[in-house]
């Protein structure tokens, strides 16, 4: 059981002076994931800060970071490549824009390829 003031989840908080201040720590809610289907994704390439490496960009995801991972290793696994899910965009390693949208679609999400 953890005790009412705990000092770790109040780092950053000024100090109170008041004698019956009591720190309340915010809620943060995570996002519930939208259905394949009403999913808007984008397909790009990028290339910049990756030393000339090209890289499919896969943004516009709309839910948890589990389930950001999940599509992540899916798309991975079946284009045999490596590649990152973190901060709403997927990561694969290597142009596959073709690919990844036809995979996406075939997954049932709204994938159009950009640029």
């Amino acid at each position: 059981m953890k005790p009412e003031n705990d000092w770790k989840q109040r780092l950053g908080v000024v100090y109170s002076t008041d004698p019956g201040f009591n720190y309340v720590k915010e809620e943060t809610s995570e996002e519930t994931t939208l259905e394949p289907s009403k999913q808007k994704l984008i397909v790009t390439i990028d290339r910049k800060g990756r030393g000339g490496k090209q890289v499919t960009l896969v943004s516009g995801f709309i839910g948890t970071e589990e389930d950001l991972a999940d599509l992540g290793r899916t798309l991975k696994m079946k284009c045999g490549v490596g590649g990152t899910a973190k901060d709403g965009q997927i990561t694969v390693q290597g142009d596959l824009r073709d690919k990844v949208t036809s995979l996406l679609k075939e997954m049932g999400y709204n994938a159009k390829r950009g640029n």
